[in-house]
């Protein structure tokens, strides 16, 4: 008989007969389930958010600066790079001592986890989740470091999840002694010292290695609240926070009962010290730093150099505040992009939350992080990141309209509510000088207050040259080097605009035209193979001029003749004559757009152009180190430039010239005549008088020349202007170029910052007249035509001319420009090849013996 056939189960039913079926092994399943789902999910987010972690070799200055020590041409210290300072600190100048109150206060398991507190994370998130927001955290000293140096300040999870990650990274690629390293040197501490080793200089005035244990253990409870523990602006929570810290210290067994007794038991000492600093002038002593270690190497931050800069120190103040103020107006008239970020406050906030929050936040350009506690009708109630309560009334509020766009406000504001909000943070200026107040408040007796303000988004630098000799006086970089380390003075090369037309009507002098030659300034259009299309240039008023004279057009800034002056005198040729103002040549077009400044050019290398003209026609190289001295001031290296004289050998030089020069002087080479150098700067006088930088006679003086420029579509704003002791240019403008606004021009923009500037550069200097060289003679012309006239010419007036041009008769445009005369003319057919004038040579390069590095 034949057994009966079982059909065999199917796949999915062995597969049940093995699954849990009793309610334990159901909910082991599901938790092992979750946590597995868990750890995916935590995988894919990771794996998405580690590629946008910043590369662990960004910490900035983890290289060590020691001694060296940098000074104004006066003598007062402006950096310091060394032991003596101890800023920054290895781990190992560290006293033992403060590491220790450190771990007690912040991360006492730091030597023994992997950068991350998983259980102080847990606590957190529960106290987050019953405050329904993200405002603790649960930070080790490794997480802290990744915060500081790398993320954004805002209190999210994400940011946390990032952090988690790069501390991860951190500790995988530095050692625990790097990391702490990396902490106590940046990590805020209040009232503006990051960085344990500045906190003791701010609170103590000394050193770290001669604090004592009570100090040490009040300095390492800073970072928790450093605001609100620090002992200057709360006594009584600092002494409250410090004796944590030390019973911390003894229950770790850092310290024994008798020492914690003696400890608790002293009174704080601290008090407010002063930076030592006498200017802020960091992008000139990063540029110290640099050149050192190019010619010292480590030699540098070991053999405590002495270096001493050419800034004057009241010219450095004077250029930080007019670049600051300046930059912020502009911010001012463009409106208020909002809140720099925000906490949510739903109960009275305790000082613990709110320095918390602003911690990360850096003061910038002296606008100081602050939080918004309450909102009323014209003021609002803000907490400084310094720990103080002020008051923020509408003198301070009611600039700011809403931005929308660079050409475009919103309404005006009518209450405070329609600015801010509680818990926005924000950035505070405090106005203290009525130079500085709105307009609107001038005509009230001033009182010092608190103005909303917004870290600039716009640019600027401003460079200040001694045009003898090219030494720097000055020199500011941007709004805040610890903001922004680029050297927009040094490093950015930009549009001149009109700033260039200067260089362009000089070659047109040194080919036969004189200032009262006359060009056309009717509407043209250029087709230009070298353009990418048909050109219609304008002017700035979109008039139209007839023949106007060259003195006249430059007064105004006219484009379209200075489009025809460069096209009758060749692009070729302008462009090569540009080169002996120091001009690069691969960065000058050879089209008729150079007439209009579409050359690149930095601030230094404008300011340097325009010393030829106030010099009188030297090519000056400028130079920032006056000599550099080694630990016992023995002179190692000694500044020796180019000064501009006719014959240094006979003419006599300003006295601390010589004194730098050591050997004395040596001649700088000449880029063009005496004579074209001075009538062009008798020209630019009419800039500053009459025409387009007009606003500088505020400063009551009559030996100032200059010009402003302006780029296309308002990119760039510059006015470069001099007398014969010294030469200043300006420049604001967007790092990354976009425009600034209509009507944003340099007489807007620029001009201003250089007036301010100047105000206190050339207060109590003399005015110098300028005299005419021997070949100059003065003529009287008609003002329309620019022809040789009389005194019974009611139209008539004196200009200066080459002796033996001023009784040139000027023929139509075509003719002058294929018949030039005067000093240099020349005359060719073929355009594209001509050459420099033989009477002024090209300048010759400097003597072996003058060391090009300082500059």
């Amino acid at each position: 008989m034949e057994e009966p056939v079982v059909p065999r189960p199917s796949p999915f039913r062995r597969l049940t007969a093995y699954l849990p079926k009793s309610p334990w092994q159901l909910a082991i399943v599901a938790v092992f389930g979750v946590f597995a789902a868990g750890v995916v999910a935590l995988a894919l987010v990771a794996a998405i958010l580690t590629p946008t972690l910043p590369a662990v070799d960004q910490v900035s200055d983890r290289q060590l600066k020691v001694p060296m020590r940098v000074y104004t041409a006066e003598g007062d210290l402006i950096a310091e790079f060394g032991e003596e300072k101890r800023i920054p600190l290895r781990i190992d100048e560290v006293p033992d001592t403060l590491i220790k109150a450190i771990l007690a206060a912040e991360d006492h398991s730091f030597f023994y986890h992997h950068g991350v507190d998983y259980l102080g994370i847990l606590r957190a998130a529960i106290a987050n989740l019953r405050a329904k927001s993200a405002s603790q955290g649960a930070s080790t000293i490794t997480m802290q470091v990744a915060r500081n140096y790398f993320l954004s300040p805002e209190k999210t999870y994400t940011r946390k999840l990032k952090e988690i990650l790069l501390a991860y990274k951190l500790e995988r690629e530095l050692s625990k002694k790097e990391i702490l390293e990396l902490y106590i040197n940046k990590i805020f501490l209040g009232h503006r010292a990051y960085g344990f080793a500045a906190a003791a200089q701010i609170y103590y005035g000394k050193p770290l290695a001669e604090l004592e244990l009570p100090a040490m253990a009040m300095l390492a409870g800073l970072p928790k609240a450093p605001s609100r523990t620090n002992p200057i602006s709360n006594p009584p929570g600092a002494m409250e926070r410090r004796n944590y810290v030390l019973r911390h210290m003894h229950n770790l067994g850092y310290i024994d009962e008798p020492t914690l007794l003696a400890a608790v038991a002293a009174p704080e000492t601290a008090s407010k010290h002063n930076l030592r600093f006498a200017a802020d002038a960091p992008h000139v002593a990063e540029m110290v730093r640099q050149y050192m270690i190019e010619r010292y190497d480590e030699k540098t931050y070991a053999d405590g150099f002495h270096v001493h800069t050419t800034l004057h120190t009241a010219n450095q103040r004077a250029a930080n505040r007019a670049l600051r103020r300046r930059l912020l107006e502009y911010e001012r008239r463009h409106g208020y992009r909002g809140a720099a970020g925000h906490m949510t406050i739903r109960t009275e906030p305790d000082r613990d939350r709110l320095d918390d929050a602003l911690k990360d936040y850096r003061i910038v350009g002296d606008l100081v992080p602050s939080v918004v506690l309450k909102v009323e009708t014209k003021s609002a109630t803000v907490y400084t990141q310094d720990g103080d309560t002020v008051s923020l009334g509408w003198t301070g509020l009611m600039w700011a309209r809403h931005y929308v766009d660079e050409n475009t406000l919103g309404p005006v504001p009518k209450t405070a509510a329609d600015i801010l909000q509680r818990g926005d943070i924000v950035y505070l200026e405090h106005v203290d000088d009525p130079d500085i107040a709105d307009e609107v408040e001038k005509d009230q007796e001033f009182v010092p207050y608190w103005r909303l303000a917004q870290v600039p988004q716009v640019s600027g630098a401003l460079i200040s040259l001694r045009p003898s000799d090219g030494a720097i006086v000055a020199l500011s970089g941007g709004f805040d080097f610890y903001h922004s380390s680029f050297n927009r003075a040094v490093q950015a090369e930009r549009q001149p605009g009109s700033g260039l037309k200067p260089f362009v009507y000089t070659a047109a002098l040194a080919k036969g035209y004189t200032a009262a030659s006359t060009v056309s300034g009717a509407p043209i259009v250029i087709e230009d193979a070298t353009l990418e299309d048909e050109w219609r240039p304008e002017d700035y008023s979109h008039k139209f001029f007839g023949p106007t004279r060259l003195r006249k057009a430059l007064t105004l800034s006219l484009n379209l003749v200075s489009v025809r002056l460069l096209r009758a005198i060749g692009a070729t040729y302008t462009a090569e004559y540009l080169t002996r103002f120091g001009f690069d040549s691969d960065k000058l077009p050879r089209n008729l757009s150079l007439a209009l400044g579409t050359a690149s050019a930095t601030p230094l290398q404008m300011a340097r152009a325009y010393s030829v003209f106030a010099n009188g026609g030297h090519l000056i190289e400028p130079y920032f180190i006056q000599r550099i001295e080694d630990a016992n001031h023995q002179v190692l290296e000694q500044a020796e430039p180019l000064v501009a004289c006719g014959d240094c050998s006979t003419k006599p030089v300003a006295a601390e010239i010589a004194v730098e020069a050591g050997a004395g002087p040596q001649p700088a080479p000449v880029a063009i005549p005496q004579d074209l150098a001075f009538i062009m700067t008798s020209i630019m006088r009419d800039v500053v008088r009459e025409g387009t930088g007009r606003g500088a006679m505020v400063l009551g003086r009559k030996d100032l020349a200059g010009k402003t420029g302006t780029t296309n579509d308002y990119r760039d704003a510059w006015f470069s202007g001099f007398n014969s002791s010294l030469v200043t240019t300006a420049w604001v403008g967007f790092d990354q170029p976009a425009s600034l606004g209509r009507g944003e021009t340099g007489g807007r923009a620029a001009l201003p910052m250089w007036i301010d500037y100047m105000h206190v550069a050339l207060d109590g200097v003399a005015e110098q007249p300028l005299t005419a060289p021997e070949d100059v003679v003065t003529a009287r012309v008609n003002r329309e035509t620019g022809l040789p006239s009389d005194e019974n010419d009611i139209d008539s007036m004196e200009e200066y001319f080459v002796k033996g041009t001023e009784a040139q008769t000027q023929g139509p445009l075509a003719e002058v420009a294929e018949t030039p005369t005067g000093p240099g003319a020349s005359s060719t057919k073929d355009k594209a090849n001509e050459e420099s004038p033989d009477a002024t040579p090209p300048p010759q390069p400097p003597p072996d013996n003058v060391r090009k590095q300082l500059f």
